[in-house]
């Protein structure tokens, strides 16, 4: 018996929960969390930063069934304005006490990969998780991760005690090399460690996918939502303890309940589809960056050159600008480095790019499109 396998393999993602007058609609989510346990589902998955959801979730689940009808898993960003090891472990308590739930099944320490590591390890947060294991007040330890799968395998092998990991899984981002959910998803299971995964729709893009992989997917099941094929691609892949699927309203939750319910293997037929779908996302023409950030080692700007190439990738393949200002904020901004238009065209990221792509005229561009 493996973790999660008495898990169906859909699990409530609590980040993009319903709104109204500007905070989380409470009697909307628990419409929600009534048809999502009703049709046998029990996996809820939040976290002390999305704002709101762990007292949203407090007041539609917890106060409303018996604990041991739902599994719960909440996330601590020890990287968030923690100066301390108290600051951080602050934010465990604060997460029982904003969920009412006693102990957590799956407790996270989130978004690993890149400078946000070093907190965990600074705090000790490692050793902080088993001591509540020990206590009875995590059931399961795991954490969840961005960045490359050669840093992923640095993790796994520092920390064999941690007993899952999630991971940002969809087809569009399977061979993307900006985020390697294929490696990343291989370096999991060479450590036998079962995987969670996130962002199965690459956060609704996939539910309205560019006209050509629209084609394709309705050609093949005229019934079927993009978002669908987009969820059941993950949900395919072995070694799962669930897939989260951020649901934001009703309608969304009745759709992956309709064809998670029974789900069953992908034929070949279905994972054909899939593989036509994705090579016609690829032929899409798009910055050939490989965020190797050769470039940034020479720019003397401090350009962030290969977060602002993919924002713009993002608006090229999905037509949304605000989800590609949402990464470029995230991918440039966060991460301490200046935008595109700050660009002074010097050529020394050029001469160091291995993909020969002519960075200062894209950059130009970036700037105009997300201005």
């Amino acid at each position: 018996m493996y973790l999660g396998e008495n898990i169906k393999k859909l699990g409530f993602g609590l980040m993009r929960l319903p709104q109204k007058d500007g905070a989380i609609d409470v009697e909307q989510v628990k419409v929600m969390v009534d048809k999502f346990l009703a049709a046998g589902f029990t996996y809820f998955d939040t976290a002390w930063a999305y704002s709101g959801s762990e007292d949203a979730i407090r007041q539609a689940l917890v106060e409303r069934y018996p604990r041991e009808k739902f599994q719960l898993a909440t996330k601590n960003a020890a990287w968030i304005n923690c100066k301390t090891r108290e600051d951080a472990v602050a934010q465990f308590e604060t997460s029982l006490k904003q969920t009412g739930a006693g102990y957590f099944d799956f407790y996270l320490l989130h978004n690993l990969g890149e400078s946000r590591t070093k907190f965990f390890d600074d705090f000790d947060m490692w050793s902080f998780v088993q001591e509540k294991k020990k206590e009875g007040k995590i059931r399961h330890i795991g954490f969840s991760f961005h960045s490359t799968p050669e840093e992923l395998e640095t993790i796994l092998k520092a920390h064999p005690e941690m007993e899952f990991v999630q991971l940002q899984i969809n087809y569009g981002d399977w061979e993307n090399p900006a985020v390697q959910s294929r490696a990343c998803y291989e370096t999991a299971r060479k450590y036998d460690k079962p995987v969670i995964i996130m962002e199965p729709v690459k956060g609704g893009m996939l539910a309205n996918p560019p006209e050509s992989v629209k084609k394709i997917l309705q050609a093949a099941e005229p019934e079927s939502s993009c978002a669908s094929w987009a969820v059941r691609f993950a949900a395919n892949l072995d070694g799962l303890v669930t897939v989260l699927s951020g649901m934001s309203d009703v309608e969304q939750m009745e759709d992956n309940l309709s064809y998670m319910k029974d789900f069953k293997k992908l034929t070949q037929k279905q994972e054909e589809t899939i593989e036509k779908a994705r090579e016609a996302l690829a032929e899409i023409p798009i910055i050939p960056c490989t965020t190797c950030n050769y470039c940034a080692k020479v720019c003397p700007q401090n350009i962030g050159v290969s977060g602002s190439f993919t924002a713009m990738n993002y608006l090229t393949l999905y037509g949304d600008k605000d989800a590609a200002k949402h990464q470029e904020n995230w991918l440039v901004n966060m991460h301490g480095r200046k935008p595109a238009a700050d660009c002074v065209k010097c050529g020394a990221c050029e001469k160091a790019c291995p993909q020969h792509i002519a960075i200062r005229d894209e950059l130009e561009k970036v700037a105009k499109a997300l201005a």
